[in-house]
This record gives structure tokens, C-alpha cells and sequence, in this order.
């Protein structure tokens, strides 16, 4: 072998070196994005806004992928969680579904029936009420002769709120007899038999119907002795 062909090995087996320290880098690169990135999974992201309690469809979240290592614990990877279930805040178009974004929408117990009734928007508690709420009903009513009083009675303690419906406009006629526009959320109950009837009877016969909120842990119970008020009382 002369002096050329020599070389010529030399430069070959140096370049087989270093093709082999190129492919060991390569791979080393690779080990080290995986050990930092990680096998990949599913999650979910909104593919338009949500508004609040409203009931969650498979079609407003579209499927993406990602390294499992980035995900929160209560990411959500499976759409079967959203079934039966409701936002608690409004949820921006974008945002990766968390469960703790969703919880269960209200469902009746046996016994209970719905009924929905218009509250006014001005008397009612506007913005605070949402599905899964608890609240006193109380109706005023007009005294029935001249010589009677006004009353304010609590219709049912402790209601269960299953849905809130949109603002609507109304036209109601006043004490005068003159038309006024009011605006009226309709409020669905989840009430057994006899609440039920106590309800439709206020919103059929009473003055106003007005919603007091119960706040979360709150004793609902009420004593019979405060469940009607006139205004002598407090003379």
C-alpha cells in the first residue's frame, strides 16, 4: 500500500468516526428532549366561548396534542366528564377544558317536579342566582277588603335552583292601570308537590314575588312565627 492509499484509508476511517460521534450526538439530543418533554396525550381545547351554566356538548372542545408532563392534574382527557355537566364561570375560546371549570348540573330527586316562574330582574337577585343556588321565595299580597292588611309571606324556604333562563322583556300594567316595560328572568325550581303549588299560586295571585339568596352552609329553616309579616309589626 503506498503512501496515497494510505491516506486514503485514514481520511475514510476518520470520517466514519466522526459520522458515528455526529449520530451519537443526534441521539443524545433526542434522549434529552424526551427525558424533558415526555410521551404525549390527549386534551381538550374550547373551540368557541362558553357561557356560564350552560350545558357542555362534545362539539364546543376540539381534541389537541401535548406532553402529558404539561398537563395539570385536572386537566380533563376524556370527554365522557362533560357529560351531565355545566360551566361555573365563562369559558374564553382557546383555553384547555380543567374540571374544575365544570361541575354537575342540578337534577331533580324523586318527588320533585320543575316549575319555572318570571322574576323580575329590579327585585329579584340579579346576576347572583345560578343553577345549583338555594333560595327563600317570598310573595306580598294585597289586603283582600278595605279594612285588611298587606302581607308578606314566605312561600318555600330552601328552593333549589336547576336553571336560569335569559333576560326578557316584559309589558305589565302598574298599581294605575298604566302599561310600564320590565324586564324578567325566568328561575326553574326543583320543588316537591305542595311547593309547587304554593309557587304558582303566588305568581298567579300575589303583588311581587321576590327571591332571597341562602348563602352556601346557610340555615334555611325559618320559624312559622316569621313566615308572614305586616307592616304593624314593627309599630
Amino acid at each position: 500500500m503506498n503512501a496515497r492509499q494510505r491516506r486514503g484509508v485514514i481520511l475514510m476511517v476518520l470520517s466514519v468516526l466522526c459520522a458515528i460521534g455526529a449520530f451519537a450526538g443526534v441521539l443524545s439530543v433526542i434522549r434529552d428532549v424526551n427525558s424533558k418533554v415526555g410521551p404525549e396525550t390527549e386534551a381538550y381545547e374550547l373551540k368557541t366561548d362558553i357561557a356560564p351554566y350552560k350545558e357542555l356538548e362534545p362539539g364546543q372542545f376540539k381534541k389537541v396534542e401535548m406532553p402529558e408532563r404539561w398537563l395539570s392534574d385536572n386537566a380533563v382527557t376524556d370527554l365522557r366528564q362533560i357529560r351531565g355537566k355545566i360551566a361555573v364561570t365563562r369559558l374564553q375560546k382557546g383555553s384547555l377544558l380543567q374540571s374544575d371549570m365544570i361541575v354537575e348540573r342540578p337534577r331533580l330527586e324523586p318527588g320533585q317536579q320543575e316549575i319555572a316562574i318570571m322574576i323580575d330582574a329590579a327585585t329579584g337577585v340579579a346576576g347572583k342566582i345560578t343553577p345549583g343556588s338555594t333560595v327563600n321565595i317570598y310573595a306580598t299580597f294585597k289586603a283582600e277588603t278595605d279594612g285588611g292588611k298587606d302581607q308578606s309571606k314566605v312561600i318555600v324556604e330552601g328552593a333549589k335552583v336547576i336553571d336560569v333562563g335569559k333576560l326578557t322583556a316584559l309589558d305589565r300594567d302598574d298599581d294605575r292601570g298604566r302599561r310600564r316595560a320590565d324586564e324578567a328572568v325566568p328561575i326553574t325550581f326543583a320543588l316537591d308537590t305542595r311547593d309547587a303549588q304554593r309557587v304558582a299560586y303566588a305568581e298567579s295571585f300575589a303583588s311581587h314575588v321576590r327571591l332571597a339568596l341562602v348563602g352556601r352552609g346557610g340555615d334555611t329553616d325559618i320559624p312559622r312565627g316569621d313566615r308572614t309579616y305586616t307592616l304593624d309589626e314593627d309599630k
